[in-house]
């Protein structure tokens, strides 16, 4: 059963980071990012992709407490004030009463969020993540060639989903990172008063009653409670980046066909490599691939996730066949093979067709690993496909952001952006005719947004703009009109040379 994609997302804004000067984006449902090469279209997206990796929820509560965040919560940190209050605050969850406690559950103080926005942002583990996830050496790398001093990233849940007083900001330098968490002194953090309230108990009776508690084992209750109190606050300060997101780089087919040459632990040291003449790690993969990699080396192919219907329809309207999992003799990782329609043996991947290679991961995440408001980033969805697939493909994908999980789509093809065009127009109320349009899916305008990276001289780099759907047209000016309107030009002044020389 379908469910509509909740409208909470993602603000985002950087500058003097990679190729671009200057970014405001406000992410959907459906997200589609626009524009020439080299203009940080996926560096952009991959920066989103740390930033859910950084902050999903999965992530931090199986992290090792040397090099997860949560580490940062060591009793030895936590000032005389801090400690009082989470105290005061144990004492009233253990009895139910007390100044924190509000009709809504219980309210905590401004001093308590504030460490715990300070501890999920300790600058040195977020920039770690995020240059890990581009592959590159040092934090320096990020910032925009040119620029004066730092990057910036800000952080917000967006606006359209009203207003929130958390704004987020990470600044880059070129040997350190800063983290910070703004907002008004008296906004009011709640905890519901069900079964968060009843699991934090737990904490706040070993706190409570320290007689029957061995003195070594308070400060770990101390960083329980803390480390609890952040994970059910979290939605509240991030929104939608506790969630998991996944990346389907550029280039699928030659990463599928080399996938099967690697372990997931080669990939995990791949990822970090040791650079012995400078002594410091040389990333030989992003962490964006070795991710995608050891993704598919292990997939959790235990049960269908929300997707599974999708990657059916995938399956049918496109690959006219299945994707399949096999466990590869004597090697312990996956095989994986194209079963064409009305065949009674299955091909290997490497012998099936650059499209069915390039969506094969696609079909595989949608039907193992995705769920509702979880975040899939497609890199060029239109590599090695028809025309005529591209456009059923950005459908298929439509239709997954009407069940409830968030695409973010970068793209250079203008079948995507008209097909995108009329998903858009079949929300008007007035689209519906004599000619049935149910069975084709529609989005409405404010569950999509198209965003032109454009290229500047000076400074170098490139800025982005949101690109609004045309009234009169109903298309979104992509430019690439433009480029057929040269084509034909020059058709027809090569025409008329050659009539004329008759």
């Amino acid at each position: 059963m379908n469910q509509p994609p909740t409208q909470d997302g993602l603000e985002i804004e950087v500058k003097d980071f990679g190729p671009i000067i200057e970014a405001k984006v406000a992410l959907r449902p459906l997200t589609v990012f626009v524009g020439p090469s080299n203009t940080g279209k996926s560096w952009l997206a991959v920066l989103i992709y740390a930033l859910h990796r950084y902050f999903d929820r999965r992530h931090w509560l199986h992290g090792n407490q040397q090099d997860s965040p949560r580490g940062r919560y060591r009793d030895g940190e936590l000032s005389r004030e801090t400690v009082g209050l989470l105290t005061e605050l144990a004492e009233q969850v253990w009895a139910g009463e007390g100044k924190f406690l509000s009709r809504q559950g219980f309210v905590l103080p401004a001093q308590l969020v504030d460490l715990i926005c300070s501890g999920l942002g300790i600058g040195d583990l977020f920039g770690k993540e995020i240059t890990r996830c581009f592959g590159i050496r040092q934090q320096g790398a990020l910032i925009r060639n040119g620029a004066r001093g730092s990057a910036s990233i800000a952080f917000r849940k967006s606006a359209e989903s009203g207003e929130t007083p958390f704004d987020h900001r990470l600044t880059i330098s070129a040997d350190a990172s800063d983290f910070k968490t703004s907002f008004p002194i008296d906004t009011p953090i709640r905890l519901n008063s069900g079964a968060p309230i009843e699991y934090l108990r737990r904490w706040a009776k070993d706190m409570t009653w320290p007689d029957d508690l061995e003195e070594k084992r308070l400060p770990l209750s101390r960083w329980k409670l803390l480390a609890d109190l952040t994970d059910f606050t979290r939605f509240d300060l991030f929104g939608l980046l506790n969630q998991p997101a996944f990346y389907l780089p550029a280039g699928r087919t030659g990463i599928m066909h080399t996938r099967s040459a690697v372990t997931s632990g080669l990939i995990r040291q791949a990822a970090v490599a040791e650079d012995h003449a400078l002594g410091t790690p040389a990333p030989m993969l992003s962490g964006v691939v070795a991710d995608f990699l050891e993704q598919l080396v292990e997939p959790d192919t235990h049960g269908n996730r929300h997707g599974s219907e999708h990657a059916a329809r995938i399956e049918d309207a496109i690959l006219e066949g299945s994707v399949n999992i096999e466990k590869a003799a004597g090697i312990g990782h996956p095989h994986f093979t194209y079963m064409p329609k009305g065949w009674k043996h299955s091909l290997s991947l490497m012998n099936a067709s650059s499209m069915v290679s390039e969506l094969a991961p696609l079909v595989l995440y949608l039907r193992h690993m995705l769920d509702p408001d979880q975040v899939l980033i497609v890199e060029e969805p239109e590599s090695d496909l028809h025309p005529a697939m591209q456009v059923e493909l950005i459908r298929q994908l439509a239709a997954v952001v009407n069940s409830g999980i968030r695409v973010i789509v970068i793209t250079h093809s203008e079948w995507v952006l008209e097909e995108l065009d009329n998903i858009v127009r079949r929300s008007h109320p007035k689209a519906a005719g004599k000619e049935s349009v149910e069975d084709k899916v529609a989005l409405r305008p404010d569950q999509v947004g198209a965003w032109l990276f454009r290229q500047k001289k000076r400074p170098r780099g490139s800025v982005v703009e949101e690109l609004k759907m045309d009234d009169e047209t109903g298309r979104y000016p992509t430019g690439f009109g433009e480029v057929a309107i040269n084509i034909h030009n020059d058709w027809a002044d090569v025409t008329s040379r050659i009539e004329n020389a008759k």
